[in-house]
């Protein structure tokens, strides 16, 4: 009978108490916990500080629960610490990946493979099922703060959004059930004022996540379902008139994306975190040595208006030509040309009458200025056969316009036109996008997505939602934010039409996005006679590389301000931006960056005495500068500072 009871408790005692993994960052600050009981859970520490509670996570398959009553069978602990060199670098030409990894092998063919970094953590599905096809119905990701933390997400009404609503900010105890769901990524601030980034990497195959609130300090990923037949709805859109019970229908075997959450105790480590990389798959374009990331020309916020020329301006040749004279100058490789140079929107084959579309391309050619051309996606869809066409023209890239979607269907049309285009030489820039998850590392010809509040929003973009974008939108991947208005205005008295297209903040403000902000392929969205007439504004943005070797963060506070120093070879640039909450922000920053026993040269422009008031008043300084120097410069509301630093011949 003693045996029995025995018997009887360590029964009780198996099914009552979890067992328990665990997993550090190399540092050891940061601490992962993982129950396997009923279900799986983990928690997350970053020293003293709870970061997550309880967190659940599994996929929900039509006939099993991969998750639900887990039968741990093996598990294996790895250290990655390697060095890579993305094709396009963002932030540094070479991206170190260092963590600590736990794989756990579960009964019914499934693992959860953990990564733990310095400075956050990771985690995705593996399945090795035997069924050629499985379809995922949901997939179970649920977040509890331990308290009340500060949300700032983009939130939207449906999954059919460009992600380009404005940032909202409220406590996580009032996301809820009855609050607006949010896209990725989000960002999220703890009790001790530590930062959480929540977003995710290696989509493919599979609908983006969003994250909706269930309760008080507890939110879960949301997923829209896979669409099965659509009809036409004009020229941009669709109308899905069936769709799936499940999210995705995809491989038995496969590695399923990864959901990561960068943690950090300074604001400013956001700006030089590389965890999209980090986790994406790698390059799989053999020879990716003909893409070619640099600044572009786009006619569409300027209304293809040039004045002071001796031609009737618009859409057409001549114009199209000034545009080109424009960049050719100021050794821009690249000009857009937008809805309006095809005949018809829906087909791409026939240019526009008024535009002998093969003569600019020649004259282009002479001038070192290759043509990007703009398109629905659905003309892409119906017209795939249009990139060998646009190759055979000698059309650089092509700008993707309106998917509005992210469900696994368009997923899986971003990749096919990558991968489309890469065959023929071609790259890519999409618009009325979902944020960036990997793809651009694995076709590293995809140099930018939208997806943003960006100056195309004219009166909508404003400098305090913008100056979020660094900490949360832009630190996952490459933004077609389309900066450089040479009209700058302060908000109180902003207005703006098109072709006198404006924008809100300073001029040095403008000019500092070139540095701060990061895209592949960064636009010039104003109109040339502007830039010519603002001479030594332009000459200094268009020595902005779009790409860098080293990235460093000097001092930031995220939706406040900040200033990132970013050097492409022996060369630095200096970008600081502010928001409008204070008329006047003093820094001074340590130029110990510089190399040692060297002088150098400093182009900077500086916010006019008057700049408050008057957005287009700015200061040019010119100085040399070492590496014992500490420069003090001013910010007033909506203001920034760019600099340009060069050795001293």
């Amino acid at each position: 009978m003693k045996y029995y009871h025995f018997l009887l408790l360590m029964l009780f005692s198996v099914s009552t108490f979890a067992q328990k993994e665990a997993l550090s960052s190399p540092d050891g600050n940061l601490k992962l916990q993982i129950n396997l009981k009923d279900s799986i859970t983990y928690s997350v520490f970053l020293g003293n500080e709870t970061i997550f509670e309880n967190n659940s996570l599994s996929l929900v398959l039509k006939d099993r629960v991969l998750g639900k009553q887990p039968k741990l069978k093996g598990k294996k602990t790895e250290q990655i610490n390697s060095k890579d060199k993305p094709f396009v670098p963002l932030k540094f030409s070479t991206v170190t990946n260092h963590c600590n990894v736990l794989t756990l092998n579960f009964k019914g063919d499934y693992s959860l493979q953990f990564r733990a970094y310095n400075n956050g953590i990771a985690y995705r599905f593996i399945t090795g099922l035997k069924q050629a096809d499985i379809e995922i119905y949901d997939e179970k990701f649920i977040l509890n703060t331990p308290s009340n933390f500060t949300a700032h997400l983009q939130q939207v009404g449906n999954f059919k959004t460009s992600y380009e609503d404005a940032y909202s900010k409220l406590k996580t105890q009032d996301f809820n059930a009855n609050t607006k769901m949010a896209t990725l990524p989000a960002l999220l601030n703890t009790a001790q004022d530590h930062k959480i980034l929540i977003s995710e990497s290696d989509l493919t195959d599979y609908p983006a996540m969003f994250l909706k609130g269930i309760a008080p300090n507890k939110m879960k990923g949301v997923f829209p379902k896979a669409p099965l037949t659509f009809e036409d709805e004009g020229d941009r859109s669709v109308k899905i008139t069936s769709q799936a019970d499940y999210i995705a229908k995809t491989s038995g075997k496969r590695n399923f994306p990864w959901r990561y959450f960068v943690i950090t105790k300074e604001d400013k480590e956001l700006l030089v975190n590389t965890m999209t990389y980090n986790l994406a798959e790698s390059n799989k374009i053999k020879d990716p040595s003909w893409i070619k990331p640099g600044q572009v020309s786009w006619e569409w916020w300027n209304g293809a208006a040039p004045y002071h020329v001796d031609f009737e301006s618009g859409y057409n040749e001549e114009t199209y030509k000034y545009f080109i004279d424009f960049a050719s100058t100021f050794g821009i490789p690249y000009i857009v040309m937008d809805e309006g140079w095809a005949k018809s929107t829906t087909d791409p084959f026939t240019p526009n009458p008024d535009i002998d579309l093969f003569k600019l391309i020649e004259y282009g050619k002479k001038k070192n200025v290759k043509i990007v051309l703009w398109l629905t996606w659905l003309t892409v869809e119906h017209h795939f056969d249009l990139f060998k066409t646009f190759s055979d023209w000698g059309i650089a890239g092509v700008k993707i316009d309106f998917m509005d979607r992210s469900d696994q269907w368009m997923v899986n049309y971003y990749e096919r036109v990558v991968k489309e285009a890469a065959k023929y030489k071609m790259f890519v820039d999409f618009h009325g996008s979902f944020k960036p998850a990997g793809l651009e590392y694995a076709y590293p010809n995809l140099l930018s997505y939208e997806g943003v509040r960006g100056l195309e929003q004219m009166g909508g973009c404003t400098v305090d939602n913008s100056l979020f974008l660094p900490f949360i939108r832009n630190a996952v991947g490459p933004m077609d934010f389309t900066p450089g208005a040479m009209i700058n205005m302060q908000p109180e008295i902003y207005h703006s039409d098109r072709p006198n297209s404006a924008a809100k903040g300073t001029r040095a403000f403008q000019m500092a996005l070139y540095v701060a902000f990061e895209s592949g392929l960064q636009m010039l969205a104003d109109n040339p006679t502007n830039y010519y007439q603002n001479k030594e504004c332009t000459e200094f943005i268009t020595k902005v590389p779009t790409t860098w070797d080293e990235t460093i963060a000097l001092d930031a506070k995220a939706g406040e301000y900040l200033i990132v120093a970013k050097r492409k070879g022996d060369e630095w640039f200096i970008g600081a931006i502010t928001n409008g909450s204070e008329q006047k922000r003093e820094f001074k920053i340590n130029l110990d960056f510089l190399a040692k026993n060297a002088n150098y040269d400093m182009i900077s422009f500086q916010d006019g005495i008057n700049a408050g008031r008057q957005a287009m008043d700015y200061k040019k300084q010119e100085r040399q500068v070492n590496h014992d120097q500490v420069i003090i410069f001013t910010m007033v509301r909506n203001g920034g500072w760019a600099a340009r630093i060069t050795p001293k011949k």
